[in-house]
């Protein structure tokens, strides 16, 4: 096993690849992590693990938190809470978790909180983290970083959701979403509430209206898709008004997305489907507009401003010399 200067630096072990403790497996007795990612919504203890490392390589530099090094004693043992500083709907405690661990497994992280969960007052603590004090200090911004993203993505799913539960309308979000970050951000989108969309172009066929104009029509489209997709496929197929909606009608598919048109327009569109397809709205669909697309009797509203333009949860980290 190759030394991790890392651990070296506070004189422990990390995890994983530089550490005899290993992340638990079928043979290792449940402990918080492991309650935490096993919980539905689920997010691969593996997916979590790649993506933080990666953080704190591109933050720890070559000689790592130089900072800390130089004020801080190596043995020095702190105390903190992870708090926020907003109401908001809390998501992604495993995450800030694993920075923690893999600087030094032998930080001490209690869950006062799980995903999902709302809070009205500020500065509840939601975590409560122990251990060497350069090891907190150095993974603090990623673990920060991480849960402040996605609990702002929860929190204004949950908003949404707040908005049009009074109809059958189920929130889902889009594939505009950070590079590299897409697990997470949509893991972020259900414990606000919401659903997922299609992970990637390999879930689900959406025809887009390049496709048709490429094709050459909305029935060439969906007759070649039908002739590709296998038995387990869905084809969705994108209109932009009810002309197009006719022809979708008459050749068949499985969604319709009803896209930048109005809500009056979609409940007409709703009406002339009559049930033979499901039906998603989308389209520059925001915290302002979702509620009267909601009522126009939509099956689904995706809105790609759920991951492109939430703004974070004001977590922080406030610490006690133990």
């Amino acid at each position: 096993m190759i030394p991790c200067p890392v651990a070296t630096l506070y004189r422990r072990k990390s995890l994983p690849g530089c550490s005899t403790r290993p992340l638990p497996g079928p043979n290792k007795p449940p402990d918080a992590f492991w309650n935490a990612i096993m919980n539905k919504p689920y997010l691969s203890p593996l997916v979590i693990e790649k993506a933080v490392r990666a953080a704190l390589e591109e933050d720890i530099g070559r000689a790592g938190d130089i900072t800390s090094a130089a004020t801080i004693p190596a043995d020095m043992q702190a105390n903190c809470v992870m708090a926020p500083r907003k109401p908001g709907t809390i998501c992604g405690l495993s995450v800030a978790e694993m920075a923690f661990r893999l600087i030094d497994a032998g930080v001490r992280f209690e869950y006062l909180a799980g995903d999902g969960d709302a809070f009205t007052k500020v500065r509840t603590p939601v975590a409560r983290i122990s251990g060497n004090a350069r090891a907190i200090l150095t993974a603090e911004r990623t673990a920060l970083n991480f849960i402040s993203h996605m609990s702002g993505i929860a929190t204004m799913t949950a908003k949404f959701v707040e908005l049009t539960k009074h109809t059958k309308a189920k929130i889902i979000d889009t594939r505009k979403t950070t590079p590299n970050l897409r697990a997470f951000e949509k893991y972020a989108i259900r414990c606000g509430g919401g659903m997922n969309h299609r992970f990637g172009l390999d879930d689900a066929i959406l025809i887009k209206d390049n496709h048709i104009a490429v094709c050459g029509g909305i029935k060439q489209a969906l007759q070649a898709c039908k002739a590709h997709a296998g038995h387990l496929v869905k084809i969705e197929i994108e209109v932009d008004g009810l002309e197009q909606l006719k022809e979708v009608i008459a050749e068949g598919a499985d969604v319709v997305l009803f896209d930048n048109m109005t809500p009056e327009q979609m409940a007409e569109g709703v009406r002339m489907i009559g049930g033979k397809m499901r039906t998603e709205a989308s389209g520059g669909i925001n915290i302002e507009s979702v509620k009267a697309v909601a009522e126009a009797g939509v099956d689904m509203i995706s809105s790609g401003a759920l991951t492109h333009s939430s703004a974070i949860l004001d977590i922080g980290l406030d610490i006690e010399m133990a």
